[in-house]
This record gives C-alpha cells, structure tokens and sequence, in this order.
C-alpha cells in the first residue's frame, strides 16, 4: 500500500487511487490471507484509508474532481521486455494472419447477408473464433513469453481458426458468387477478383492459363467489391530483369529501380520519376546482421541495449542469386545465405508492374541460442522523427538518444509499416507479421526472430516464413498512400476461378477522403436485419468524407463501440451516401439498417 501512495502522481490533487490485488498476473482472484490484511489496514494510522470497491465507484468519484487529475500526452512507453515484440515469430504471424481472415469472413458474409436474407450470418462460429484469437492475446502468449506447452496449444488454436475460417469464407463468396461462378457460362480461365479493403486496387495476381498453367495478369478491383479478370491490363511500363557482368541484378517497373548486389545487398534503389536515390552512398539496405541476445533477466521477454554492440552482418552466400522471373508483369530473383554455421536464409526479391514497393519474399531454417536476426534498410533520409503504424492510427519516436528515454526506446513496435521522411521524401517499411522494430539516426531496422531459451527452449527453432516491402516515395506518408498499401500488402486479392464472363463489376463500400479507413463490416450483435461499420481517420487530420454504399440501406445511425445508437444521431442519406466527420484518430462506428427483401 505504501508502494502504492508513493507512486500515485496526483498525489495532493485527489484523494482516491487504486490498488489492484489477486493471486498472480493472469486474473487469479484474492486469497483469504489477502483479505485478512486489507481488513486490518482498513483503519491503521500511518497508512491510507484502504477499502473494497469496484471501479465504478472509484472512476465515479474521481469524474467529480477530473478537473484536478493530470494528463499524460503521448506513449506510455515500458522501458522493459523489449523482445517480446519479437520472440515466437509463428505466434506473431498467426495472429497477424487470423485477425486477417476473420476481417475478411465478417465482411464477405455481410455482403453476402445483404444480397441475400436467406444466407444464415456465422455469428456463433465467428465468435468463438475471436475468443479464441482473443484466448491468444493475453499477455505471455502473443508476446511469446510463455512455456513451450502453451506454444504449441497457440500455434493449434491458429490452426484450429485457419480451417474453419476457410471453411466459413468459402460459404461466403458461395452465398455470393454462386450464381455467378461454376453455371457453365465460365471457362476455368474466367476468374473473379473479390477485393476486401475500401478502395479500389490495381495488382498483379496469379491466374490460370491455358492447359491449366499458372500465369499472371494484371487487374483492376473496385472498393470492397469484385470484377471478373478476362484479360489482363495494358502494361504501362513492363518489368525488366538485367543481369550485369559482376553478377548483379538490375530490376525496373517504370516506378521503381532496384539494384542488388552479388549477396542480395539493395545498392541503389531510385525513384525513376524524381530521380531520387534512397540508399546513401555507400551504405547497403536489405542487410541482414545477427546479434548476441544474452539478456540479464528473463530471456523470452527482454534484449539489452547492449546487444547492438555485437552487429555481424550476415555475407556469406550460399546459393548465388538467380532469375525466378524474367519480367513482364513480375519479376524476381532469388539467393540464400548462410546465418551461421547452423542456419539458412533464402529470399526472393519481387517487383511487381505499376507496384510503388520491391516485396522481399523470405524463408529462414533457424535453429539458433541466443541470437537476435535482424534486416537493415540506411535511408538518405535526415529526420529527428520516425512514424510507426500503431492500432487505428500511428504516433512518432525519436531517431535519436539525445535523453535516458530516448536511448530506452532502442528497440521498438510497429504493426504493418513504418516510415522515415523528410520535407518531399521519405521511405517506408511494410511488413506482413513483425512487431519489432527501429529507427536509429537514418538506419530502419525491422526485427526478424530471436532464439530465448526460458521459458521455452525451443522458441522460434524451425522454419519460418514472411515477407516485407520497402517503399520510397515523394511528399509525406499520407499523400504517397503508405497506410493502404501496408494494407494491401497483408491483405491480399481472393479469386474465384470459373465466373461468368458477364459478371459486371460491383462495389458494396467507398470512403471518399483517403484520411478514412473503413476497417470492419460485420453484422450488428443484436440486429440481425443490420450491419455494423467501424471507420477511423489515419492520417492524423481534421476530415469530413462522404461514405457511399450500394448495400439495400434503409438507415444509418451513429452508435458507440457496443453498438448502442446515439440518441437522435441519424445520419441523412443523401445521394452521395453518408457524411461523416472525424477529428484526428477518431474512431466511428455507424449502424446501418437494412432493407427488407425476400430471398432470391
């Protein structure tokens, strides 16, 4: 208790704090001896007036004082377990890659629930998959800091989530697009592009060609919606794939040229339009270092500063690099390198027609003890500050240990991307499942994998596979469109094969202002006949946007975030759709009733 009255900050503005008791960290409740010593303390001179309360009543009487309270502005950084950001990267992936797939699932069946009243909405299965994803998130599991028993039930239950949840979207996109694939007006090469994010995209996708041969084509996808792929688009500029007489590689798309080295090293990578070149003079980017990671405590939750100390980069080729691709609509090259003595590394390098970003496609055989992997990416870039993607919007750190809380933040975390930008220019790193990352002075590092010992020994031992983009650009992160392409970058096109050539194309959702992000589409917990749609501003920004849907809408009104509406907040629904205005980082949820209509 005293403990707790030392560190109370509002100490002699107000005259409540709490005190957060129970068996262990995990939500054990109070033992009788707890107990015991609360009802002596209740009453005892030296020691504050301790009693038993809930915290409505404690969050009750401090709204009557609020105004004295202090306010933090900023990250409450925790200058500790730095490495859970990144120990048991299969945890780490599985997580990224189910909150993808239930995305998806909660928003192809309610368009699936909105096209057709006879399509049974998974309720009961989608919520015992969050929970089960949830189960996963307390906090020793995603971070990685648990015994190895509780890893393999986590790495089960990701599985256990992958498979219904394929089973579940497949349902969708039949409820769908049944009456639109496999009626024998398609041909196998006919194929239905279905795009889940709220606006539209141009990529590069696999297809089936002629005799069954796998090809590329390039398409077109409207906002959260779909088209047929018939032919593929007209190149605006083709990749090219040139080999040089050192036995490095040359890759072009008309956006981008990337030039790598004999090791895969990133020598030169130059925006063609602006001639700007990202890799300082030099320096090598896509450079793998591997560091000693002998913490002083807990080994799965903490990597010291000192670590950096002990930087080798990783050189030694082991397969020299090759052309996958030649170009056209893609093209690749691929290598391997040995780790160490023990483990391996192999990469593929793709750049994609009309893509802003070179995807480093990477598969890791790791079977080390206390070793940090990391890759590197020097940017000829000069800024104080970096912006690390964080949930529903993104924040900035130093790039520098100009203070003790500068230098705590060696080591950091990011979800899908992060950036380093000056005046007009700036460089972005995307990525598909890794937390842990940094930037220090004009050297972005994302943090790969890590081998603890405790309380899992076999943590992160095995093969691994991820990837990550780097992505230059001109003007800031918000107008070279960073946030949508980290998006599309983890979210990836689904394709039906064998539509109808005469599908039209169709979008159920679009956000004008490119500020706004419609994040979740989903069925309303109590309204079955309505739909719940979670929207938040991403760029930090002040924005009105209109919200157009071609869903049957009857109305729409604002609600909170357990979907109780506001009190006389309808929204009009206008011919562009629905207004809506946010302040910066302000999260929106909107309930949209629907129509009545009978089954097809």
């Amino acid at each position: 208790m005293l403990k707790t009255l030392k560190n109370n900050r509002d100490k002699g503005r107000v005259n409540h704090s709490a005190a957060l008791f129970g068996f262990g960290d995990g939500g054990g409740g109070p033992t009788q001896k707890m107990l015991d010593h609360l009802k002596r303390m209740k009453d005892t001179d030296g020691l504050p007036r301790v009693q038993m309360s809930t915290p409505d009543q404690f969050f009750s009487a401090l709204e009557k004082v609020e105004s004295q309270l202090c306010t933090w502005v900023g990250e409450l950084f925790l200058e500790l377990h730095n490495g859970t950001y990144t120990t048991h990267g299969q945890i780490k992936k599985g997580n990224r890659e189910c909150e993808r797939l239930l995305h998806d699932i909660e928003a192809l069946s309610s368009l699936a629930l909105s096209r057709k009243t006879s399509f049974r909405y998974p309720s009961a299965e989608l919520q015992r998959l969050w929970r089960l994803l949830l189960l996963n998130q307390f906090h020793d599991v995603l971070p990685g800091s648990c015994i190895q028993l509780v890893a393999e039930d986590a790495v089960r239950y990701y599985s256990e989530i992958r498979d219904a949840g394929v089973h579940l979207l497949t349902n969708a996109m039949q409820s769908l697009f049944g009456d639109r694939s496999g009626n024998g007006r398609g041909t196998p090469e006919s194929v239905l592009v279905v795009n889940t994010l709220p606006w539209e995209r141009t990529e590069v996708i696999p297809r089936t060609g002629p005799g069954g041969s796998e090809t590329l084509a390039l398409v077109t996808v409207p906002s959260m919606g779909y088209c047929t792929l018939q032919d593929s688009l007209l190149l605006p500029h083709p990749v090219t794939v040139t080999k040089k007489a050192d036995g490095s590689f040359t890759m072009e798309n008309g956006i981008l040229q990337v030039r790598l080295d004999t090791v895969g090293c990133v020598t030169s990578l130059r925006l063609i339009q602006s001639e700007r070149e990202t890799v300082p003079e030099g320096c090598y980017a896509n450079q793998f270092a591997i560091f000693d990671d002998v913490p002083l405590y807990w080994d799965a939750w903490d990597v010291m500063d000192y670590h950096l100390e002990t930087r080798k980069p990783v050189t030694q080729l082991l397969n020299p690099l090759e052309v996958v691709l030649p170009g056209g609509l893609r093209g690749s090259v691929k290598f391997s390198l040995r780790v160490s003595e023990k483990s391996t590394l192999t990469q593929e390098v793709v750049l994609d027609a009309a893509c802003p970003f070179v995807r480093f496609q990477t598969q890791v055989d790791w079977k080390e003890a206390h070793k940090f992997l990391k890759v590197e990416f020097p940017a000829k870039v000069r800024s104080p500050s970096a912006t690390y993607e964080i949930q529903f919007g993104h924040l900035q750190r130093p790039t520098h240990w100009n203070t003790s809380w500068d230098w705590a933040r060696f080591e950091v975390w990011g979800h899908k991307w992060m950036d380093l930008s000056e005046h007009g220019f700036g460089v972005a790193l995307l990525n598909d499942c890794k937390y842990g990352c940094s930037v220090r002075g004009h050297v972005m590092s994302l943090s790969l994998l890590r081998a603890p010992k405790s309380p899992d020994a076999a943590a992160d031992i095995g093969c691994h596979q991820f990837t990550y983009a780097v992505m230059p650009h001109t003007g800031s992160f918000q107008e070279a469109g960073v946030i949508r392409q980290a998006y599309g970058l983890n979210f990836p096109l689904h394709t039906v094969p064998g539509a109808s050539a005469s599908c039209p194309a169709w979008s159920a959702f679009s956000v004008e202002s490119p500020a706004v992000v419609l994040e979740t589409v989903k069925q309303a917990e109590d309204r079955p006949d309505a739909l719940v749609i979670r929207l938040y501003e991403s760029h930090g920004s002040t924005v009105e946007s209109w919200l157009q849907t071609f869903l049957p809408v009857q109305e729409a009104v604002l609600c909170d975030l357990l979907e109780r509406p506001h009190p006389g907040r309808s929204l009009p629904l206008e011919e562009r759709g629905v207004k809506l205005s946010f302040t910066p980082f302000q999260v929106q949820s909107v309930l949209l009733i629907l129509k009545q209509r009978g089954s097809p």
